[in-house]
């Protein structure tokens, strides 16, 4: 069995590509069914979100697990295929282990990924497209990552991309108390922009398409704002983040062109981008998205706890992998053995009961040891007998 993992990077995909692998909840789990269709692939999880879309595959024989995602979203490989970069075995269970942990986000110590990992699994869960090694590589990653976020402070810089927006409309817009601010989206990403800037100061107002009290959950001090008005409330605004996981975009040139004083700084949080880059030409208008946030990865070290932690997860993974490779492997070997036994003429010889069962554990042993004679040695037959002696006794 083999872990295979295809991911995009953002240093190597523009925005314009990335936005067309990029899934909802739904769609994810559509593309989970089509590539564990796929021939060689006995399990998949797929991870998508605003920053990332990686493709875990366990199979039988080796395959691209990128060129299998855009086959499975009808999509040209092609522009993809220096995009996309493949980790397979070592390397790809190493790196989910440091996505879990916050190592490889745009944003360092990135606060959502766990939540996200664990959002990717289960819906692969729910496809029915896990595997017992997905499963629990995976559910190695998540608990590492939190264990890393219980130990460690990783660092003092913004960690979430809503985060990063609030400082970079600090920077264009200087201090932001009372601001006017219009958030697009009250899903987790909108909800925490809301939050942020309410926190820096901002008057903000959150758009909601339907609103039922008990059912909707409004970030405190936060306004609202229904949806299809969204416009009508944004002359004489500052600020405008859009991070919805619409198809569509939420906001387009020709809709801002009719606000009669647009906000000055948009920022949109989504991809598929929820703003249409021509809105950033309209005049007086700046227009920033996702990979204008900068990274928090530069000159980063990791700190040894991190890495300490992260090893012992991996440790432990590759132990419960290689019992795993050993049981699949018992069940033919004691076959092999009872075959041999079975065929030997010295059973036929009318022996005891007792006399029958000391020959098979003498053949089975010499059989066993005889098979694996340049790798044995004393102290590790003294280990077994020792673990054999001690079941016994505890009977």
């Amino acid at each position: 069995m083999k872990i295979i993992m295809s991911g995009l990077e953002h240093s190597l995909a523009p925005i314009s590509l990335r936005e067309r692998l990029s899934f909802t909840k739904t769609q994810t789990m559509e593309m989970d069914r089509i590539v564990q269709s796929y021939p060689g692939v006995c399990g998949c999880v797929l991870i998508s979100t605003c920053n990332r879309t990686e493709l875990y595959v366990s199979c039988t024989e080796d395959v691209e697990p990128g060129r299998l995602l855009c086959q499975a979203a009808n999509a040209e490989y092609e522009p993809y295929k220096d995009a996309f970069v493949t980790r397979s075995s070592e390397l790809a269970i190493e790196h989910l282990m440091n996505v879990a942990a916050g190592l490889r986000s745009r944003i360092w110590g990135e606060d959502q990924i766990i939540s996200q990992v664990k959002g990717a699994i289960s819906l692969a869960r729910e496809a029915g497209t896990t595997d017992s090694v997905l499963e629990t590589l995976f559910r190695s990653a998540i608990s590492a990552g939190k264990e890393i976020r219980t130990k460690v402070h990783l660092t003092a810089i913004p960690t979430s991309a809503a985060s990063m927006a609030v400082e970079l409309l600090r920077q264009k817009l200087g201090d932001l108390t009372g601001k006017q601010a219009i958030v697009i989206g009250n899903g987790e990403m909108g909800r925490l922009s809301a939050e942020l800037l309410y926190q820096a100061g901002c008057s903000v107002r959150v758009t909601l398409r339907t609103y039922r009290h008990g059912e909707t959950i409004v970030p405190r001090g936060c306004g609202v704002v229904a949806y299809d008005e969204r416009f009508d409330h944004m002359a004489g605004a500052d600020i405008l983040i859009s991070a919805t996981t619409s198809p569509h975009y939420t906001v387009t040139a020709r809709q801002l062109s009719t606000v009669e004083t647009p906000p000055a700084v948009l920022v949109d949080l989504a991809i598929p981008r929820d703003i249409e880059p021509e809105a950033g030409n309209l005049q007086g208008v700046s227009l920033y998205n996702i990979d204008d946030l900068g990274s928090g990865l530069e000159n980063r070290t990791v700190p040894a706890e991190v890495s300490e932690i992260i090893q012992t997860h991996l440790e432990r993974f590759y132990r419960w992998l290689h019992y795993k490779d050993c049981m699949s492997s018992m069940d033919s070997l004691k076959s092999a053995i009872t075959e041999r036994i079975a065929m030997s003429k010295e059973l036929e010889e009318g022996l005891s009961e007792e006399e029958i069962v000391e020959l098979s554990v003498e053949k089975a042993v010499d059989l066993l040891i005889g098979g694996m004679a340049e790798h044995i040695t004393a102290d590790m037959l003294s280990k077994c007998e020792k673990k054999i002696r001690a079941h016994t006794i505890g009977r």
